[in-house]
């Protein structure tokens, strides 16, 4: 080869090179594994999107997703920030399942009884354990239940609110921040229907949240051998065949919200309604349900 051709080849890769060095085509980096991917983004099975619109419901944040792929199927006002309620019950029940020893003893403490205003009037030195506890905390939204689980795994309440933030980081959940276990309002205390349909889809994943929170009632006994029966605050688990359980929450300040599941035709569902009213909760969740899960199987489902 001549050698003015060569000198010219030569000046050809060194320039290549350099425009690659500065930033011309670079490797692709490659994203890290333990980054969280939220529930909408996910892209797990191909969850398709209902061929009608989505019925009109009274709520003012609303989110409707595929429950095995985290697929939206609709939302409306879904990263608003407001109060949630008890729903956020379902970060502390994730939380206190991420603990484990889940058939400790929890010791109950006046404190624990420092809230209203649904509980189950647990008494100082009572015990038992947190899986007793839990089953009750998704079933009845007990607060004082909450109170007691919350300062067992976080040895005080401010202690376990930094659990729920760092659980809900790791999920995803941009648009949160807790400070309590039970959802009673307190100052600077938000969630949106996203970050909650996050948190649901989260446990909708663990055998042992989903068969608590389908149950529809179970008798709870205290130590003193008195007994009480438990109903669900979940009215949708007796009027719609194929719901099958998450979370109720009702304050003034949130009005009434509900993180509703089901199952029919090959296809799960979880819906997230925020700040509705007694009159229209109910209806419009089953509503929503209806909407995603009452159409024939497809083979991609």
């Amino acid at each position: 080869m001549p050698r003015p051709l060569c000198a010219q080849l030569a000046a050809l890769c060194f320039t290549a090179a350099l425009v690659t060095s500065c930033g011309g085509a670079p490797p692709q980096r490659r994203q890290s594994a333990a980054t969280p991917v939220p529930a909408a983004q996910s892209s797990g099975s191909s969850a398709s999107v209902p061929p009608t619109p989505p019925p009109p419901v009274a709520g003012e944040s609303v989110i409707v997703i595929d429950a095995q792929s985290g697929r939206v199927l609709y939302a409306k006002n879904a990263d608003v920030p407001r109060p949630v309620a008890s729903t956020q019950k379902i970060i502390t029940a994730l939380c206190i399942l991420d603990a484990g020893d889940i058939d400790s003893t929890v010791t109950i403490e006046a404190s624990d009884g420092a809230c209203e205003p649904t509980k189950l009037e647990l008494k100082p030195g009572e015990h038992y354990s947190r899986r007793a506890l839990l089953k009750v905390l998704v079933v009845k939204s007990a607060n004082d239940v909450a109170r007691a689980l919350a300062r067992d795994v976080g040895g005080s309440q401010e202690g376990f609110a930094a659990l729920m933030n760092r659980k809900a980081a790791s999920l995803g959940m941009r648009n949160s921040n807790f400070t309590n276990p039970n959802g009673l309002p307190m100052a600077g205390q938000h969630s949106s229907a996203r970050d909650m349909a996050i948190a649901a889809r989260a446990a909708y994943r663990s055998p042992l949240f989903r068969s608590y929170s389908a149950t529809k009632a179970f008798t709870f006994q205290f130590n003193n051998g008195r007994t009480r029966e438990i109903e669900n605050t979940n009215h949708l688990l007796k009027s719609l065949p194929y719901c099958d359980g998450m979370k109720t929450g009702t304050t003034n300040q949130a009005g009434r919200c509900l993180v509703a599941s089901g199952s029919l035709n090959g296809r799960s569902a979880i819906t997230v309604i925020l700040k509705d009213s007694t009159a229209n909760i109910w209806k419009d969740s089953e509503k929503l349900l209806r909407w995603a899960l009452e159409r024939p199987a497809t083979a991609s489902n």
